[in-house]
C-alpha cells in the first residue's frame, strides 16, 4: 500500500498547518488497516470482561480470595501507567514499531496469565498484561490520526463505538462459554488468535508516512515520577471506602506521595529535552477543554457499566448470565449516534454541537436514571439508558477528534494518550466515587430497614443469595439497592454538568484534512 497521508507540521506552540493536505489514501486500504487496528482495539477491551466473568472459577481453582482485587488492580495500573509512555515512544521512535510491540507485550502476558500457578503469578502477569494494553488504546488512536485526516476520520467513528457494544455485550457471554466449556485458562488463550490476526495485518497492510525524528534520551525521571503519581492515584480509588477508610494513614499516604509526584513530575517537564507530556500542549484551549470532558465522560460511563446491571439483576430480577445484553439500550444508541455524528463531521466539518449536546444529553440521561426504583419497568430504564447512551455517542470519539486536531503531528501520540488517560483516571475516580455513595447508601438502608446487620455488610448479594432471603429482607434489598443507584446517578448527573460547561467554551476550529471546502486550518484557540 501507498504511503499514507502526511499533514503539515505546523510550527512550535500550537500552530497549525499553513500547507495544503496532500491527497487522501484509497478509502479501501485505509478500511483495510483500520479494520486491523479495530481487532487490537477488541483485544484490550474484551480481556478485563473476559476475564471478570472468569474470576469465581480462578480462585476457585488458585484460591487467593484475600488478593482478588489485585488481579484487577495490577492490570489497571499497568495500563494507566504505561499509557503516556508508549504515546511518547511512538512520537520518538515511530508508531508502527511501538504499536507492535506493545500487542506481542499483551500476548505474552496473555500466555503467561494463563499458565500461572498461583494467585501470586497471576498478578504479576496481568500486570505484563496491562503494560502492553497502555500501548493498544494509545497506539489505534494515534496510528488512526496519522492515516486519517481529521476531516475524514468521523467515518470511522461508529466502527469504533461498534467495537465497544461489541465487547461490553460479547465480552461476559464469551467468558462465561469459555470458562464453562474450556476452562478459565482460556479466558487468556482466547488472546492469541485474535492477536495473531493484528500482528500479521498490521505488518503486512500499515504503512505509515516517513518523517525526520530528532531521536533524544528518554525522560526517566519525568516517566518515574508520572508512574508514580498515576499509580497512587489509581490505588487511592481502588482502595479509597473498600479496603481502607478513607481517612486512614494509608490513604492519607497515597495522596501525599501522588500530589508530590505529580507536582514533581511537572516541574522536570519545564526542563526536560523530551519531556514524556509536553506541557505546551495544554496551553491549546480546545485540548485542555476536551481533556476536562474526556474525563467526565469516563467518570460517568464506567460508573454506568457497573451500577445498570447491578440494578437490573438486584431490583428487576434479570438474569446475570446475560448481564452484557442489560447494556443494549445504552450501547446500540451510542453506537447509531456516534456514526450519525462521525459522518455528520466528515460532510460538514463543524463539531461544537457535538460536546455540547452529548454533555447535555449526558446528564439528562444520568438525572432520568437516578428516579428509577423498585417499580420502574426494564423498558423504562432502557429508554433513560437510550438517552445516556446518545449522549456518550456524540462525545466518546468526538473528544479525541478535537484533542488530535489541536495539536501538531510530531505530538499526536502524546495527545491520544494524555487524553487516553484522563479518560481512564475519570473512569477510577467515578468507580470509587460513585461506588463509595452506592455501597454506603444500601448500608444504611439495609441497616435501618433490612433486619439486622447482617444483611448491611454487603452492597452486593448475588442472584442465588438474593432469592434465599425472606421476603421483607429482600424487598428492604431491593429498595436499598435503588436508593443507592438514586443517589450514585444523581452525583454523577451533578459532575456531568462540568462537562456541559467546558463544552461551551469550545473554539470551533476547522479541521484538517479532505472535504468539500478543505482549507488550511487558521490559528488555534490558545488560553
Amino acid at each position: 500500500m501507498a504511503d499514507l497521508i502526511k499533514t503539515a507540521d505546523g510550527k512550535a506552540g500550537g500552530t497549525p498547518a499553513t500547507k495544503a493536505e496532500p491527497p487522501a489514501p484509497p478509502q479501501r486500504s485505509v478500511r483495510v488497516v483500520v479494520l486491523a487496528l479495530m481487532i487490537a482495539m477488541l483485544l484490550a477491551m474484551l480481556d478485563n470482561l473476559i476475564v471478570g466473568t472468569a474470576m469465581p472459577t480462578i480462585v476457585g481453582d488458585l484460591g487467593g480470595l484475600e488478593h482478588l482485587s489485585w488481579v484487577v488492580t495490577a492490570y489497571t495500573l499497568a495500563t494507566a501507567a504505561s499509557t503516556p509512555i508508549w504515546g511518547k515512544l511512538g512520537d520518538m521512535y515511530g508508531r508502527k514499531g511501538i504499536f507492535l510491540t506493545s500487542i506481542v507485550i499483551f500476548l505474552i502476558g496473555s500466555v503467561l496469565s494463563g499458565m500461572a500457578q498461583d494467585m501470586g503469578q497471576l498478578i504479576g502477569f496481568r500486570a505484563i498484561q496491562g503494560l502492553g494494553a497502555g500501548g493498544l488504546m494509545v497506539g489505534v488512536m494515534a496510528i488512526i490520526g496519522d492515516l486519517v485526516p481529521p476531516r475524514e476520520r468521523g467515518k470511522y467513528q461508529g466502527m469504533m463505538a461498534g467495537v465497544m457494544a461489541i465487547a461490553m455485550i460479547g465480552g461476559p457471554l464469551v467468558g462465561g462459554t469459555i470458562t464453562d466449556h474450556l476452562g478459565w485458562r482460556w479466558s487468556f488463550y482466547i488472546n492469541l488468535p485474535l492477536g495473531a490476526v493484528a500482528l500479521v495485518m498490521i505488518t503486512a497492510v500499515l504503512h505509515l508516512p516517513k518523517r525526520e525524528r530528532t531521536k533524544r534520551n528518554v525522560d526517566y525521571l519525568g516517566a518515574a515520577l508520572l508512574t508514580i503519581g498515576i499509580t497512587a492515584i489509581v490505588l487511592v480509588t481502588t482502595w479509597g471506602g473498600s479496603e481502607y477508610d478513607w481517612n486512614s494513614a494509608v490513604i492519607m499516604e497515597l495522596i501525599a506521595i501522588g500530589v508530590a509526584a505529580l507536582a514533581g513530575f511537572l516541574f522536570v517537564e519545564t526542563k526536560a529535552a523530551e519531556p514524556i507530556i509536553p506541557l505546551h500542549i495544554f496551553r491549546n484551549r480546545n485540548f485542555t477543554l476536551m481533556s476536562v470532558v474526556g474525563f467526565m465522560a469516563g467518570f460517568v460511563m464506567f460508573g454506568a457499566v457497573l451500577f445498570l446491571p447491578l440494578y437490573q439483576q438486584s431490583v428487576q430480577h434479570a438474569s446475570a448470565t446475560n448481564s452484557g445484553l442489560l447494556l443494549l439500550p445504552m450501547l446500540l444508541s451510542m453506537m447509531v449516534v456516534s456514526l450519525i455524528a462521525g459522518r455528520v463531521t466528515t460532510s460538514t466539518g463543524k463539531y461544537k454541537v457535538f460536546p455540547v449536546v452529548g454533555s447535555i444529553l449526558m446528564v439528562i440521561g444520568l438525572f432520568l436514571l437516578a428516579q428509577m426504583d423498585t417499580g420502574t419497568s426494564r423498558f423504562t430504564s432502557g429508554l433513560y439508558m437510550a438517552v445516556l447512551g446518545a449522549g456518550m455517542g456524540f462525545l466518546m470519539q468526538i473528544t479525541m477528534l478535537v484533542a488530535q486536531n489541536s495539536v501538531e503531528l510530531k505530538d499526536m501520540g502524546v495527545a491520544s494518550s494524555s487524553t487516553t488517560l484522563f479518560r481512564t483516571l475519570g473512569s477510577s475516580f467515578g468507580v470509587a466515587i460513585m461506588g463509595a455513595l452506592f455501597t454506603g447508601k444500601v448500608q444504611d438502608e439495609m441497616a435501618a430497614h433490612g433486619g439486622g446487620a447482617a444483611t448491611a455488610h454487603s452492597a452486593q448479594l448475588d442472584a442465588a443469595s438474593l432469592a434465599k432471603l425472606p421476603v421483607p429482607v429482600r424487598e428492604a434489598y431491593e429498595f436499598a439497592v435503588s436508593s443507592g443507584t438514586h443517589i450514585a446517578f444523581l452525583v454523577g448527573a451533578s459532575v456531568g454538568l462540568v462537562a456541559v460547561v467546558a463544552s461551551l467554551f469550545v473554539k470551533e476550529v476547522p479541521l484538517r484534512g479532505a472535504g468539500p471546502e478543505a482549507k488550511p486550518a487558521p490559528a488555534v484557540a490558545e488560553i
